[in-house]
């Protein structure tokens, strides 16, 4: 048998697309190695991150019962403020590896990680390649996105949860169907369990871009928007609700309320708390949790460190956040000395010192960025559907 040959054939070259795809991998693996090399290079040196949550960590260990409350000490007394759903990853990890700093902040920095890589999707199949990949550097080495998923803290699993939120949102606005418009609220709900009510910062522009871009008739869309926000509620309050279901006398106190309820933790001291400062929503006598401080009374000292509690007195247990209260009676300041989470309400805010070195320095990209796409949006290359 023999075999014809073509002298003349020569090895296919790769065509202009070919080409653009496989930089376009290349630079996707670079951006991936990148991230992942910032959030998890000498990861061990960071312990089990913030104390505060790592001891909730491994007293989730300790019981189901802790594991579900979110309780900060083994004994389920007191839980932390915030609810337990990015605790629960990080207590899962320490279940099956043990209860180690790596098995505490793994998680987050992997979190980070497909956190880059879905931010890159998401822009990529609206304004192609060039653009996912720019979006996904600028996630990859913002500072403060590296130093929150190398810690414990739940905004890892925030972020993550609400970028899921946009791509099934980004499907139901482009499609009008509800499946994914309720897996959206779904997911914001989740989400609503890792932080609470700072995941409904995102749904005014998700109910706007659902109302404008869903192709259907308005009363469908409205329709659907409504059955939406039953899932969003229900999803929401799933866990406060089972939670304020429980006899008191049969649960941890619920820290960072004043009194003992996870509905009140969600929109005072983890609600309008963060946008107004402590007011008076936040716990009394300067910590979460924590019984009033009489007239006269010293208001507790803000040394005290979870493994050193301020001493409780009638009226409810000693809790406290990591860093104390956003502002009131005893508790912290942003930077500069105001009061408040970053400083007092406000545009101006942008402009303290603090924040500038967090986030504020990406505005004029993100300006830029968005005049330039402004200005090509008549010439951009097809949408790229994924």
């Amino acid at each position: 048998m023999s075999l014809d040959l073509d002298p003349t054939d020569e090895p296919q070259q790769p065509t202009p697309s070919t080409a653009r795809s496989r930089w376009e991998w290349a630079g996707l693996i670079a951006i991936l190695l990148l991230g992942t090399g910032l959030r998890v290079a000498r990861l061990d040196q960071n312990g089990t991150g913030n104390p505060y949550y790592g001891a909730c960590v491994r007293s989730m260990l300790a019981s189901p019962s802790n594991f579900f409350f979110g309780s900060f000490d083994p004994a389920g007394i007191v839980t932390v403020d915030k609810p337990p759903v990015a605790l629960w990853i990080q207590g899962a990890s320490a279940r099956l590896f043990g209860y180690s700093g790596l098995s505490v902040l793994l998680p987050q920095a992997l979190m980070g990680v497909i956190s880059v890589g879905l931010t890159y999707y998401l822009v990529r199949r609206v304004f192609g390649a060039g653009a996912g990949l720019i979006a996904g550097l600028a996630l990859a080495v913002t500072p403060i996105c590296v130093a929150i998923d190398r810690d414990n803290l739940p905004d890892s699993a925030l972020v993550l949860t609400l970028l899921l939120a946009a791509w099934s949102l980004s499907k139901a606005g482009e499609t009008g169907k509800l499946g994914p418009l309720l897996g959206a609220m779904a997911l914001v709900g989740l989400a609503f369990n890792i932080k609470m009510l700072a995941a409904f910062v995102v749904l005014p522009t998700f109910v706007l871009a659902y109302w404008l871009a869903a192709p259907v008739g308005w009363k469908t869309r409205f329709v659907r928007l409504a059955a939406s926000g039953l899932v969003l509620v229900a999803t929401s309050l799933s866990w406060a609700i089972v939670v304020e279901l429980v006899p008191k006398s049969h649960r941890p106190y619920i820290g960072g309320s004043r009194n003992n309820s996870a509905l009140e933790l969600a929109l005072g001291y983890n609600g309008i708390a963060r946008i107004m400062g402590m007011g008076g929503f936040g716990p009394p006598g300067g910590r979460p949790g924590t019984p009033p401080v009489s007239p006269g009374e010293p208001t507790p000292s803000k040394t005290a460190t979870p493994t050193e509690p301020a001493p409780s007195t009638a009226g409810g247990p000693p809790a406290f956040g990591p860093d104390g209260p956003p502002g009131g009676p005893g508790g912290r300041r942003g930077p500069g000395g105001m009061p408040g989470f970053g400083g007092t309400p406000g545009l101006a805010r942008f402009a303290n010192p603090g924040i500038i070195g967090l986030i504020t320095w990406l505005f004029p990209l993100a300006i830029g960025g968005t005049a330039v796409a402004e200005a090509g949006l008549n010439h951009a290359c097809p949408i790229g559907r994924g």
